[in-house]
């Protein structure tokens, strides 16, 4: 279970991405998370992993706070938690192997990760996560070498390397194609069927999340405007959710 109590940033300057955010997530639902660009939905899942230090409130995952948790504490309860950035966040000169490789620091020494050393076992588990995202044979090029889907997949095969019960998604499908955009959230969806992992995951096309959310989040200006099932956004939330100028665009 993840409980975000009263959840607030202020960015430096006054700029006030979240305010007062509370919701709790049952494990092994899948959370879409929507809202306008600048509506605080990176600032949200960032802040629940404390790649963004909150200003106020509390998340609590598990029972452990995580806001309130040491370095070390946190380095432990990120072992479990995957990210899958917007942008890929690879490292573009490395091998392909290399980046999903990254998916262990949590477990491997400091020391040995400094200079790149990993276990047999972990090789073959980045190996086969990989050949999970049907690039296996991709696994030795170097990662600027690869069309968009394919290094979002990267990303998720990284993410895949920390076993993860939560995975926090950030605009996974925004700079890629339709059809790409679903293969994508077709890997989501199939980790969050068939291993019972918990997906919260930002996207900016409300089509999209009724797809594949089981719950939609939606956020403006930083506020929770809506809570609930897909089915019940109409026309008149909608306009709430995006502004009276919006027009639905459909992902087919």
């Amino acid at each position: 279970m993840l409980k975000v109590e009263h959840l607030t940033k202020i960015y430096e300057g006054g700029t006030r991405a979240l305010h007062d955010i509370s919701f709790e997530v049952p494990d092994g639902q899948f959370v879409v998370i929507i809202g306008l660009s600048g509506s605080g939905k990176s600032t949200l899942l960032r802040c629940i992993n404390r790649l963004i230090e909150p200003t106020e409130g509390r998340v609590i995952w598990n029972g452990a706070d995580i806001t309130a948790a040491s370095q070390e504490e946190l380095r432990h309860i990120r072992r479990r938690m995957g990210m899958i950035f917007q942008h890929f966040n690879l490292v573009k000169r490395s091998k392909v192997i290399t980046n999903v490789l990254a998916g262990r620091l949590g477990y491997t020494s400091p020391v040995w990760s400094l200079i790149g050393h990993f276990s047999k076992e972990d090789v073959q588990l980045a190996l086969r996560s990989l050949e999970r995202m049907g690039i296996a044979d991709q696994a030795y090029k170097r990662s600027d070498e690869l069309s968009g889907g394919q290094q979002q997949r990267v990303g998720i095969a990284r993410a895949l390397m920390q076993n993860p019960e939560l995975m926090l998604v950030d605009e996974p499908v925004s700079a890629l194609d339709p059809a790409t955009s679903h293969s994508i959230m077709r890997y989501l969806e199939e980790l969050n069927e068939e291993e019972g992992v918990t997906m919260i995951c930002s996207i900016h096309f409300l089509s999209l999340a009724r797809a594949y959310a089981d719950r939609i989040i939606a956020l403006k200006d930083g506020v929770i405007v809506f809570d609930g099932l897909p089915e019940d956004i109409d026309d008149d939330r909608f306009r709430e959710i995006y502004g009276e100028e919006a027009e639905q665009v459909e992902i087919r």
